[in-house]
């Protein structure tokens, strides 16, 4: 697993939101295994909690995702949600962009 580092900006967060925002964006490695590094940002403007997370992959591929609502675990759950459906949709065109395994040959072409 890369790095995982979690900022906080006008708040200082509670050691447990800060785990929780650590075991959720450790689940992303499931769903795409090139990830490099995550950074997450824990941010309270004014009365509302504002999640920011940016994933870095191979060929400068950055995923980023931004959440605002009422409670902090929420916003980290729908930043999650959001980058895991990027993560998803690039792996399925990554995938799609290569050629058949060894084992299969291409008919010749005619």
């Amino acid at each position: 697993m890369s790095k995982i580092v979690v900022v906080s900006r006008h708040v200082a967060p509670a050691e447990a939101i800060r785990q929780y925002a650590e075991a959720k964006v450790a689940k992303l490695w499931h769903y795409y295994d090139g990830i490099q590094s995550v950074e997450v940002t824990l941010d309270v403007d004014g009365e509302k909690p504002f999640v920011e997370i940016v994933v870095s992959a191979p060929r400068r591929s950055t995923f980023v995702a931004r959440h605002r609502d009422e409670d902090m675990h929420a916003c980290i759950d729908q930043c999650v949600h959001k980058i895991t459906e990027q993560l998803r949709r690039h792996k399925d065109r990554v995938r799609h962009h290569q050629g058949p395994p060894h084992g299969e040959r291409r008919p010749p072409s005619s």
